[in-house]
């Protein structure tokens, strides 16, 4: 059985810019469900395209599932059958023995900056790097099936 356990957190604009990063890597990404209960994300990549299925989140973890697609199929499920979708830029950053993947968000979620950690176990410790700014985890309208629908763009200030 699959389980996630992720924590989130944004991430500092001014120190994000000054910070050495590895290239990105460009996602396409779209729901084709999502509720309270499950969500079905397709994800493309220049080299890969991914189908997830995920659970609902108990504490800050759930089920996943993730399948290796070939990228014509994953862009047909995005083109055919995606209810909403979203793009980014994906950053993995070694820090402390950890790998933090931070999001710069493209489009109508543009100026948004999310890093995300992965544990083994949700008591597991962890440093924070110093780009870190608020912790995130739990507030849904951060998670990217919601920024699909809502965006940051159309946030209030």
């Amino acid at each position: 059985m699959g389980i996630e356990i992720e924590r989130k957190f944004l991430v500092d604009h001014e120190q994000w810019r000054q910070l050495s990063k590895p290239a990105g890597k460009h996602y396409r990404q779209g729901y084709i469900l999502s509720d309270d209960i499950k969500t079905i994300r397709v994800r493309v990549t220049d080299e890969h395209g991914y189908i997830t299925i995920k659970g609902k989140t108990k504490g800050i973890s759930r089920l996943e599932y993730e399948y290796i697609i070939p990228v014509n199929e994953g862009v047909e499920l995005l083109n055919n059958f995606a209810t909403s979708e979203l793009e980014k830029t994906r950053y993995c950053i070694n820090y402390e023995g950890k790998i933090w993947e931070v999001d710069d968000f493209l489009g109508e979620n543009q100026g948004l900056l999310v890093a995300e950690i992965e544990l083994e176990d949700e008591a597991e410790k962890f440093k924070l790097p110093p780009w870190i700014t608020v912790e995130v985890t739990g507030d849904k309208k951060y998670y990217n099936s919601a920024l699909s629908l809502n965006p940051f763009k159309g946030w209030p200030e």
